[in-house]
């Protein structure tokens, strides 16, 4: 109950936008900028760890103040990161002023702007040409075939399988930065060879720069997504494309001083009383994403579990 109070009292006072640095599988240390609001989405994805979306739209709007947002990038830029990254809580292409604001963060500083993307909204003109001054856009792609893509993204329905594909050709096309695709696979359901060889074939015909396969290491939104296994997962990256690789134990980032103290402070919240992620980053300042990435280590070392209440994830540390 006090988490809970503590968070409604948090949203109130202030709204963060940026959050981190925080160790990055990819872009080393990444300062969060999140464009929209928790879980609106144009997917529904059974492997989210932000669990399920409460906002499927393909609305793009100014969802975020960008002159707020602008001010407390530059509070953070000291941090001296490696990439700005545009991701968060949310689908970052939702937001509809995307272009200006990638324009107002290289008029204020010279490290590389990312952005994280599913990749669904690829196929609008709009969409893409907000993208081009980007230095990497990274989008995914998490099935070759349309009864697939169904199962697992559940997108809106004004996104079809083929629109997502053509996008993600096309953007390839036109696009100059770095292109990198991620390609996340689900054991039993998108690890079948009928299934891996579709995936073949349309990363081929987008033909990214790098390709980073990747599985559940989080909790999901749903139990039945299950990660596979390291082995495993290898040889399909061998199958899916040349050289694509798998994306690799980042626990040596997770021993930075910084991030061990904040971790260290969400297992002692954790051991007075069960809370859910949004409690924990009201609780203690935080932003949501950077509370899933100790969650995460949290869970390797069993230090922490999961309970189901109320179709909501809480997280208790084990005593």
């Amino acid at each position: 109950m006090i988490c809970i109070m503590t968070a409604k009292i948090t949203k109130e006072i202030k709204q963060e936008y940026i959050f981190g640095p925080v160790p990055s599988r990819r872009l080393g240390r990444s300062l969060g900028v999140d464009l929209v609001p928790f879980k609106t989405c144009s997917y529904d994805c059974i492997y989210c760890q932000l669990g399920r979306t409460t906002n499927k739209t393909i609305k793009r709007k100014e969802w975020v103040p960008i002159n707020i947002a602008i001010d407390q990038l530059k509070a953070k830029l000291s941090s001296k990161p490696d990439y700005i990254t545009l991701s968060g809580s949310g689908e970052p292409t939702l937001f509809s002023r995307l272009e200006d604001l990638i324009s107002k963060i290289k008029d204020i500083t010279d490290i590389p702007v990312a952005v994280l993307t599913n990749g669904s909204l690829l196929w609008l003109p709009e969409v893409r040409g907000a993208l081009k001054s980007a230095d990497l856009v990274v989008p995914s792609l998490d099935a070759g075939s349309s009864q697939i893509f169904q199962y697992v993204n559940r997108p809106h329905s004004d996104i079809t399988f083929s629109k997502m594909l053509d996008g993600l050709v096309t953007f390839r096309d036109e696009y100059s930065g770095k292109y990198w695709l991620e390609v996340f696979l689900i054991a039993g359901v998108t690890t079948p060879d009928a299934e891996i060889n579709r995936l073949a074939n349309c990363v081929n015909s987008i033909c990214p720069d790098k390709v980073q396969v990747n599985t559940v290491t989080r909790p999901p939104a749903e139990d039945f997504a299950e990660r596979v296994p390291e082995k495993q997962l290898k040889t399909l990256a061998a199958q899916l494309y040349e050289n694509a690789e798998v994306i690799a134990d980042y626990s040596n980032v997770h021993k930075q001083q910084d991030f061990s103290a904040r971790r260290d402070d969400v297992l002692t919240l954790l051991q007075r009383r069960p809370c859910s992620v949004e409690d924990i980053a009201a609780g203690l300042g935080l932003h949501q994403n950077e509370v899933v990435k100790y969650i995460e280590e949290l869970l390797k070392e069993d230090k922490i579990e999961i309970k189901h209440q109320n179709q909501r994830l809480y997280y208790k540390a084990v005593i």
